[in-house]
């Protein structure tokens, strides 16, 4: 009872709260209305605001697996490099004996 009184009292008259009420007054209306408004307002940020957190943390989690994928495909190439610089070298060696033997041979004809 106190309560009910309290609550018309600062809300004015709501019939969905009191039996006794016929119709909202316009202040009751709005602040009811403010107080829906704040409930559904509060739930639409809190749902914005968890799948925001849960993409954050996806691309996160995607962010460092390009990092790690980045890292591999340095070491990757390196090697590649390396592997290169290898046949690079054993091709040089290869036409350098090659040159050697045509000189012999011509030298044995003459």
């Amino acid at each position: 009872m106190i309560l009910e009184l309290m609550v018309q009292a600062i809300w004015g008259c709501l019939p969905e709260l009191a039996s006794g009420c016929i119709d909202m007054t316009n202040s009751s209306s709005t602040y009811f209305s403010i107080a829906i408004g704040a409930v559904i307002g509060s739930v639409i940020s809190w749902w914005v605001y968890n799948r925001q957190k849960k993409t954050s943390k996806v691309q996160d989690r995607t962010l460092q697996k390009l990092e790690l994928l980045d890292e591999r495909h340095e070491k990757l190439l390196n090697r590649i490099q390396q592997i290169e610089q290898h046949h690079q070298n054993t091709l040089d060696a290869i036409l350098k004996l090659e040159k050697n033997l045509a000189e012999t041979i011509k030298k044995d004809r003459d």
